[in-house]
């Protein structure tokens, strides 16, 4: 005699297997790259200090 399987745990086990699988699918394709992070920090810092830099009465430091 086989053993004793609980279908309502099976099916939910296999159901946790696909989402994490899928899930790392998704992190590998819409993940950004370190280098990618980097890039918009200081593409963002710029741009602050440019418009910071266009004020007409700059801030008191």
């Amino acid at each position: 005699m086989g053993e004793v399987v609980n279908l309502r745990m099976a099916r939910k086990r296999s159901e946790r297997a696909a989402a994490e699988s899928k899930a790392a699918e998704n992190r590998t394709r819409h993940g950004r790259s370190k280098a990618e992070r980097e890039r918009e920090a200081i593409e963002k810092e710029r741009t602050e200090r440019q418009l910071d830099g266009a004020l007409r009465d700059p801030p008191a430091p």
